[in-house]
C-alpha cells in the first residue's frame, strides 16, 4: 500500500508511546507450562453472548479501509464469516451496513460513532437492525480526534488534501492503484444516504464535524439501550468509573481498548487496564480487549489475564497489504495456528482454562 496510508494504519499519535507500549506491556505476560500429561486435545472454540465462535478472536473495527487496500471491509468480512469469527464494521469505514450483513447473513457487529442528529442515529440503528447485527458496539473513546503528526503531513486531517508525495507514492504501488481505479475511489458508504450531493473535500470536514459527537454519557447510552434489542458493548472503556456506568445502563460487554493507541498518548496500556479490572467485574460484566494484539501468543496472553475474548485490527489490514484478497485468510490461519501451539505447548485444552497458566511472578 501507498506510504501514506501504510502510516495511517500503522501510526499511533503524538510520540506514539501508547502505541508501543500496549504490545510492550501485553509480552511482559509468561504462562507457565504444565508438561505432564498424557494428551492434550486443543480446542479454540469459544462461546460469546449465546454464540459458538471457531477461536476466541475477532477483526477489529477500523476507519478508512478501502483507502489501505481496495475492499477491504468486503474482504475481512468474508473471510471472518467463512471462518466463523466476529468482524466489526466501522461506521466510518469504506462499506456500508446492508453489504457486509449481506456476505456475513446478518453474523458481523456494527460500531457506532455517535451522530449528534437523532434521526441519523436512529435510521443507522435501523438499518444495522434491519440487517440483522447482532451486537451494537458504541465507541467511547474518541471524544476528540488524536493528534496524528504523519496523518497530517500526509495530508489525511479533514478535509483530506492530496499532494504531489502521496502521488509519487501511488505511482510505485501499481497494484493498489489499478484495484483503487477498478473498484473507485473509497467513499464513507454507510454516511452517503445522509452526505449532501457533490460534496468536496472542502465540505468534508466540516460535514463529519455537525455529523458526530464523540463524547458520550449515560443520556446518551439510554435511548439506544431502550431501542437496541441486541446485544450492546461499550468500546474504549479504560477506568472503573465507565465500567460501572456501563453495568448501571444494562450494557452487557466492554471493551477494553485505547483505540491502538491512537488517541491518548499519556494513557495507560490497554493490559494494564484489564488486570486492573478484571476481578472487580468479570463476573458482572463480559470484558473484552483490543490495542496491542499482533498474534497467537498475544490472544493467548490477553485471555490469560482474563479477558472473555480478544480483537486484533492491525494484523488483519498488513496481511491484506501483503497478500491482497487471501491475506486475510492467511492472517486467521496464521493466529489461529500461533495460539494452538501455545496452548499445545503449555498444556492447555480450553480457552477459558488459560488464566490458570498465567505465571505470579
Amino acid at each position: 500500500m501507498p506510504k501514506f496510508a501504510f502510516e495511517y494504519l500503522d501510526g499511533g499519535c503524538n510520540d506514539d508511546h501508547n502505541l508501543r507500549k500496549n504490545t510492550a506491556d501485553l509480552r511482559e505476560i509468561e504462562l507457565v507450562p504444565q508438561y505432564l500429561k498424557s494428551t492434550v486435545n486443543v480446542s479454540l472454540k469459544t462461546s460469546l453472548f449465546d454464540t459458538e465462535y471457531d477461536a476466541p478472536f475477532g477483526i477489529a473495527p477500523i476507519g478508512l479501509q478501502g483507502m489501505m487496500w481496495p475492499k477491504a471491509p468486503e474482504i475481512l468480512a468474508k473471510a471472518a464469516f467463512e471462518n466463523n469469527i466476529p468482524f466489526i464494521l466501522s461506521t466510518v469505514t469504506t462499506s456500508n451496513i446492508e453489504k457486509i450483513g449481506e456476505i456475513t447473513q446478518g453474523k458481523a457487529w456494527f460500531q457506532l460513532y455517535y451522530p449528534t442528529k437523532e434521526e441519523v442515529r436512529t435510521d443507522i440503528i435501523n438499518r444495522a437492525a434491519d440487517a440483522g447485527y447482532p451486537v451494537l458496539v458504541l465507541l467511547s473513546d474518541v471524544p476528540s480526534f488524536g493528534f496524528r503528526p504523519r496523518d497530517i503531513r500526509n495530508g489525511l486531517a479533514m478535509p483530506p488534501k492530496m499532494s504531489i508525495r502521496n502521488f509519487y507514492q501511488i505511482f510505485k504501488r501499481p497494484e493498489w492503484a489499478m484495484k483503487t481505479l477498478i473498484h473507485g475511489q473509497p467513499e464513507f458508504e454507510t454516511l452517503k444516504p445522509y452526505m449532501p450531493k457533490e460534496l468536496n473535500l472542502s465540505q468534508l470536514g466540516k460535514f463529519m464535524d455537525e455529523t458526530f459527537d464523540g463524547r458520550l454519557n449515560e443520556e446518551k447510552i439510554k435511548p439506544i439501550r431502550e431501542k437496541w434489542k441486541g446485544k450492546i458493548v461499550l468500546k474504549g472503556v479504560a477506568s472503573d468509573a465507565d465500567i460501572d456506568k456501563a453495568i448501571r445502563l444494562g450494557i452487557d460487554g466492554v471493551i477494553i481498548s485505547n483505540h491502538g493507541g491512537r488517541q491518548l498518548d499519556a494513557g495507560q496500556s490497554s493490559i494494564h487496564v484489564l488486570e486492573k479490572l478484571k476481578d472487580k467485574y468479570q463476573d458482572k460484566i463480559t470484558i473484552m480487549m483490543d490495542s496491542g494484539l499482533r498474534n497467537g501468543p498475544d490472544v493467548a496472553r490477553t485471555l490469560a489475564q482474563g479477558a472473555t475474548f480478544s480483537f486484533l485490527g492491525r494484523s488483519f489490514m498488513y496481511g491484506i497489504g501483503a497478500l491482497g484478497n487471501q491475506g486475510a485468510y492467511h492472517t486467521i490461519d496464521l493466529i489461529k495456528t500461533e495460539l494452538t501451539q501455545v496452548m499445545e505447548q503449555i498444556g492447555c485444552e480450553k480457552t477459558i482454562d488459560l488464566p490458570k497458566f498465567i505465571s505470579s511472578k
